[in-house]
C-alpha cells in the first residue's frame, strides 16, 4: 500500500458524523476544552474551505476553517486537520491544507490563524505570532498560536482577541 489515490474533496453536509467519529478517534474527550473548540461551539465552519480525504470511500483526513475576527479584521481559523493514524505520514495533512489554504485565498479571504505545532505548519508558511499581538479564549500557549496571509501583509497592524465571527454565528 505504498501508493494511495487520495482524492481531496470539498466537506460536504453528509459528511459530519463520519468526521466527528474521526475526531473522536484521533483527539479525544479532552478536545472539547481547547481554546479553538471554545470558538467553534459559536460559529459553523464553512464547507467550501473546509476539506475531506479519502481512499476510495474511506474517511481518511478532514480540515476545517471556520471564520473568525482578530480584533476587528475578519480571519479564518484552520483545525481540526486530523488523519487517521494509520495513514499519517504519508503527507496527507499537507494535501488538505494546501487545498483548503488555495480555496481560502480563490474565495477572497485575506487570513488564517491556527494552534498547533510551528514545525509542522511553518512547512507550508504559517508563522508564529509575536507574542501578546493575539489573545485566544481560554488557556493558549502563545507559542502555538500561527499565522498564514493569503495576501502578502493582510496581517500587518492586525492584533486583538480572537472570537467568532458573530455576522455568521448560529441562528
Amino acid at each position: 500500500m505504498n501508493d494511495l489515490s487520495i482524492t481531496i474533496s470539498p466537506e460536504a453536509a453528509g459528511d459530519a458524523q463520519a468526521i466527528e467519529r474521526l475526531h473522536e478517534r484521533t483527539f479525544g474527550p479532552g478536545r472539547f476544552v481547547l481554546s479553538a473548540y471554545r470558538i467553534r461551539e459559536h460559529v459553523d465552519h464553512l464547507l467550501d474551505v473546509s476539506f475531506t480525504a479519502r481512499i476510495g470511500t474511506l474517511l481518511v483526513g478532514s480540515v476545517r476553517q471556520l471564520p473568525v475576527v482578530i480584533g476587528e479584521t475578519p480571519a479564518l481559523l484552520l483545525g481540526p486537520l486530523t488523519v487517521e493514524p494509520p495513514f499519517r505520514s504519508r503527507g496527507i495533512g499537507r494535501m488538505l491544507m494546501e487545498r483548503a489554504l488555495k480555496d481560502a485565498r480563490d474565495k477572497g479571504h485575506r487570513l488564517v490563524l491556527l494552534v498547533g505545532d510551528e514545525p509542522y505548519y511553518s512547512r507550508v508558511g504559517f508563522k508564529l505570532v509575536p507574542k501578546g499581538r493575539v489573545t485566544m479564549p481560554g488557556p493558549v500557549d502563545a507559542a502555538r498560536v500561527l499565522v498564514f496571509e493569503l495576501v502578502d501583509g493582510a496581517f500587518e497592524g492586525v492584533s486583538g482577541k480572537v472570537a467568532p465571527d458573530w455576522s455568521k454565528a448560529r441562528g
